[in-house]
């Protein structure tokens, strides 16, 4: 195979790990007596994304090589998953989880170890294919876009396979035994991660280069932060994690929200309400395609355009759920929702990551990029999640294993919030040429 080739498989593993448990963990949760807690198991995603990639991106710039340190941090991140598959399993099927301290514990550890593992192996990818003479611009947006279908693949996987009595089948009908639904998704995850592990051990070295030295703030990426001196790049920054905010509500609760119908004898049978993790992979089959879109968009609209249509696809997002149901014609709202999820993600953390590369000097670059993403993806990210889990918690409670309640009111909040947000950044956020043009 060639260096494309494995890169390529090295990125289907490298998300076919987190498409496991991701958008259905939920689900589970709510069986295990963890139900309350769903929005705190997101935000420890964002909480670890603040400072693991930066104590990880130090050592493999100086002492581990990435591609051996991608497989270090993937065989720790898949023992810690594989602890979580063990309690639960031990537990027994359906039954609450009796020491959730350590359960807890096992999944943050699995998760501080993975994080990481999403830049260093687009470090690994880089690196590879500048050492045998290639484009990164060209031949990594192909290898890269294997991930996407292998998170996809493992969500279709935990959506179909079943594991009752000793037998393992896959059926698209009810069935409570799904992955989807208990802790073989865990089982799953932590198998790709030591099998990434082992593949990390056959890959070419990317050798350690030394470095000039450089200051604490430096290596952690702290002089980004100067960068909230300019008003434009501090209203960027702050919007990022009000947009930020929204990332995770539905990979938290989308789940537990279709799966809830199974409660009623009207959506019971339904396809949609049996199959939540398979419908909800339209998301991400959206979120690949629409990275192809966005060159044309920002030729024809701009920036600030794309940012704001990203804004209001949220409101969409949310609003669709919020109106939908499983069964025709109220389950074609629920595609249309995770349709225009592709534009939510991507039009404003493909977009955002230019702009920031437009806006700022090349000795600060990178460090802005990390920037970006802690207030996406770290601050905004667990804030949001957290808020949402207590609106969640406030109108809808877990009965007979089933997340029930006003999930009209919850999405509409959530709807509603991105609205507001978007409408600000459109009346207070400017371009450079819509300053140039006010002060003139």
């Amino acid at each position: 195979m060639n260096i494309k080739g494995r890169l390529a498989l090295m990125n289907f593993l490298e998300f076919a790990v987190w498409g496991a448990y991701l958008t259905c963990m939920g689900n589970y949760l709510g069986t295990a007596g963890l139900g309350a807690q769903i929005s705190w198991f997101y935000a420890i995603q964002g909480i670890v994304s603040i400072f693991m990639p930066a104590i990880i991106g130090v050592i493999a710039d100086k002492y581990i090589q990435p591609q051996r340190l991608l497989g270090i941090c993937h065989l720790v991140a898949g023992l810690a998953m594989a602890g979580c598959f063990y309690i639960g399993m031990s537990a027994g099927f359906g039954n609450e989880i009796p020491n959730k301290s350590l359960f807890i514990s096992l999944y943050t550890l699995s998760v501080a170890f993975y994080m990481p593992t999403i830049a260093l192996s687009n470090t690994v990818a880089f690196t590879l294919l500048k050492n045998n003479g290639m484009d990164t611009v060209k031949d990594f947006p192909p290898i890269r876009v294997l991930g996407t279908v292998g998170f996809i693949a493992t969500m279709w996987f935990v959506n179909c396979a079943v594991w009752e009595d000793g037998a393992f089948t896959f059926t698209l009908a009810e069935n409570s035994h799904k992955f989807q639904y208990t802790y073989m998704q865990f089982f799953v995850s932590g198998i790709l991660s030591i099998v990434l592990f082992l593949y990390c051990m056959t890959l070419p070295q990317c050798k350690v280069e030394k470095k000039p030295a450089a200051s604490l703030a430096e290596t952690f990426g702290l002089d980004a932060f100067k960068l909230f001196k300019t008003r434009r790049m501090a209203l960027f920054f702050i919007f990022s994690a009000l947009l930020g905010m929204s990332l995770q509500v539905t990979n938290g609760y989308a789940g537990p929200f279709i799966t809830s119908f199974k409660g009623s004898p009207e959506f019971a049978d339904t396809f949609a309400a049996n199959n939540a993790t398979l419908l909800t992979s339209i998301s991400q089959i959206s979120e690949a395609l629409c990275i192809l879109l966005i060159p044309f968009f920002l030729r024809r609209f701009g920036i600030k355009g794309v940012m704001l249509m990203s804004m209001f696809a949220w409101v969409f997002r949310f609003g669709f759920f919020g109106i939908g149901n499983p069964a025709m014609p109220g389950v074609i709202l629920f595609i249309f929702s995770c349709i225009v999820y592709g534009v939510a993600f991507d039009f404003f953390n493909v977009s955002g990551a230019m702009f920031v590369d437009q806006e700022c000097k090349p000795s600060i670059k990178a460090s802005a990029q990390g920037l970006f993403m802690l207030m996406t993806n770290g601050l905004g990210a667990t804030i949001g999640t957290l808020v949402a889990g207590e609106v969640v918690n406030h109108y809808c409670t877990w009965e007979n294993g089933f997340l029930v309640g006003n999930w009209q009111a919850c999405w509409f909040i959530f709807a509603g919030f991105s609205f507001v947000v978007g409408i600000t950044f459109a009346v207070v956020f400017k371009t450079k040429k819509e300053e140039n043009t006010i002060s003139a």
